[in-house]
């Protein structure tokens, strides 16, 4: 082989690396946001009877989704209460060429600043603060994959 082939083989391996260290940590932070995202429920409201008819628990969490380039401000109808949906349109919105992107995971129910500064018991310290303590741990587990 020569020096150009090595350098060349080298600079691909370590694109795929890099695409593979930001595609899983991307979807490490979405699934992270997801779970840690109260899912609402009345019995533990200080004054439950105020439900509205019909609420379900549910529609902040169906609501986090991924952009790549800028940030959508798109908010979704229903309600995910397991987080299924939200993690799998996050996976799906991953570009396999994930570095060099800017990304964003964001949710744009009115409500979820409240909610991330502590509003529901089920969440006092919100999703995206916690989070971000985890975020050099995910980078380092997505490290630790590579082969």
């Amino acid at each position: 082989m020569s020096f150009e082939v090595d350098i060349r083989a080298f600079a691909q391996k370590c694109g795929k690396n890099a695409n593979f260290v930001v595609r899983k940590t991307v979807l490490d932070i979405g699934r992270s946001l997801v779970e840690k995202t109260p899912v609402g429920n009345p019995d533990l409201w200080a004054n439950p009877d105020n439900k509205p008819e019909g609420y379900a628990g549910g529609h902040a969490r169906a609501n986090w989704s991924h952009s790549v380039g800028s940030v959508n401000q798109q908010e979704f109808d229903g309600i995910d209460p397991t987080g299924s949906v939200s993690n799998a349109r996050i996976a799906a919105s991953i570009p396999g060429d994930a570095a060099g992107n800017v990304h964003y995971i964001q949710n744009s129910v009115p409500y979820i600043i409240p909610l991330e500064e502590g509003h529901s018991h089920q969440a006092p310290n919100g999703m995206a603060a916690l989070t971000q303590v985890e975020f050099q741990g995910m980078i380092q587990r997505a490290l630790s994959e590579l082969k």
